[in-house]
């Protein structure tokens, strides 16, 4: 059993006052003791960690992702998302299970160093004959360590249904559902504390039929699983839903019985204030991605708006070939100033950031009672930042944690279990995850797969 005591920290707990100096105490994969001084009680044979000069917060929550796009990273760098999209396809329908497992490595791994400890995967795209891809993700999340969140994706609606993938990269309607229901009971841990969960996600309305949309969600519900999909993501996208459906996509999602607690959407940048206030009288959470969002021109997501109406709102880095190396840590600085840019100084808080990156994130995956803030018997996910050489000239820790550059990682706890010590992993090492993933990029890039 994992026995471990960190003391002398300054810990946010998110929930509740912060700790100047304090102590962490974790048996097993709970946390059984947070409190100001020193520990009392202490584990027998417990490690003892001295975390002064470092900031204690809960591990990052990613709630959007797509991991394969590591292999793709760079592609289209000055497109628009639809014009980024038809370029990526082309590239992405030549993935097999090896690419996968190397992209989601690397993905994973650079989301470990940047303090995550549970991560989202969409993966929507499942080219015939190139060997189990939701497979190889899972187990690459297995070897680094990370609690996993992968959504069965999924495309139906080719361009000759007036969809934006071309046709050979979509699949039909009754072979993604009964993939989806595989893989929710082959791999979906419902249980306090699991390491994996599956739900279920349906790409996009401009890749994906009503039918299917529908027919997922009855899927997930019957399986108590959640719903994930992009929506509102640009203006084209509004376009594009007037066109096809007569409304705008919140409303399209709305009328498909696709809003509810159980229901966490990324991107939504283009929302009205029928939609902020539908999110928060539904409880259907936001996967905020500021970064992306800022690379492909798409906008700025209302989520100050989104927050004062009580909507859940957490935060994802997005796929790597739309948010090229994109640390999870930095999507806390960027989400504060995006908002800053558009509604004021007073618009977001370091502290504000802070929770939808952690809290914020697990209310989006429905785990709010197992983590996102540091309470005993919460799971042991915890981030050590140490703050000190130049970021000791700030007093405050968590403006010096979010307003610049992220502050070196000391240590990660997941499950109790250390992933993270002194910024480099210790499950995989992070030379064999570059080039992982680097190899992905090769064999994805050139087509060979030999």
């Amino acid at each position: 059993m994992n026995r471990l005591v960190i003391e002398n920290a300054h810990i946010v707990p998110v929930v509740g006052d912060e700790i100047p100096s304090g102590h962490i105490v974790v048996e097993g994969d709970r946390i059984t003791a947070v409190g100001p001084g020193a520990a009392g009680a202490v584990p027998e044979g417990a490690e003892r960690v001295d975390a002064a000069g470092c900031l204690a917060t809960p591990g990052l929550v990613n709630t959007h992702h797509h991991l394969y796009q590591w292999a793709s990273q760079g592609v289209t760098p000055d497109g628009t998302l639809f014009e980024w999209l038809v370029a990526s396809y082309r590239l992405w329908a030549g993935m097999d299970a090896e690419v996968v497992s190397g992209a989601a490595t690397a993905g994973l791994a650079w989301l470990a160093r940047s303090g995550c400890t549970t991560s989202t995967d969409h993966h929507y795209i499942f080219p015939k004959g190139r060997g189990d891809l939701f497979d190889a993700e899972i187990e690459a999340a297995r070897r680094v360590g990370l609690r996993f969140h992968p959504c069965r994706g999924s495309m139906d609606r080719g361009r000759s249904q007036g969809g934006l993938p071309p046709d050979d990269v979509v699949e039909e309607m009754d072979e993604v559902l009964q993939a989806t229901d595989d893989a929710i009971r082959k791999y979906h841990d419902p249980s306090f504390g699991s390491m994996l969960r599956i739900a279920v996600a349906p790409c996009s309305p401009f890749s994906v039929s009503g039918e299917l949309m529908t027919r997922s969600a009855e899927l997930a519900r019957s399986h108590g699983v959640r719903l994930h999909t992009h929506i509102a993501e640009t203006a084209d996208e509004d376009e594009h839903c007037r066109e096809q459906f007569g409304v705008l996509p919140v409303e399209y999602l709305d009328r498909l019985g696709w809003l509810g607690p159980d229901v966490w959407l990324a991107h939504c940048v283009h929302l009205t204030d029928k939609d902020v206030a539908r999110f928060a009288e539904t409880g259907t959470g936001t996967a905020h991605c500021p970064s992306s969002n800022g690379r492909l021109g798409a906008g700025i997501a209302r989520v100050s708006d989104l927050l004062r109406a009580g909507a859940p709102v957490g935060l994802g880095v997005d796929g790597a070939a739309s948010s090229e190396m994109t640390p999870l840590a930095g999507e806390i600085r960027m989400a504060m100033l995006m908002q800053r840019a558009r509604y004021g100084p007073r618009a977001l808080t370091a502290r504000q950031a802070l929770e939808m990156a952690t809290l914020g994130g697990a209310r989006c995956l429905g785990r709010e009672a197992e983590i996102g803030s540091l309470e005993p018997g919460k799971l042991a996910d915890v981030a050590l930042w140490r703050l000190g050489g130049y970021h000791a000239a700030i007093d405050d820790p968590v403006v010096a944690f979010a307003y610049g550059q992220t502050p070196p990682l000391a240590r990660l706890l997941v499950g109790g279990r250390t992933v993270v010590a002194d910024g480099e992993l210790r499950t995989v090492s992070d030379a064999e995850a570059a080039e992982q993933g680097a190899r992905a990029h090769r064999l994805l890039t050139s087509g060979d797969h030999s």
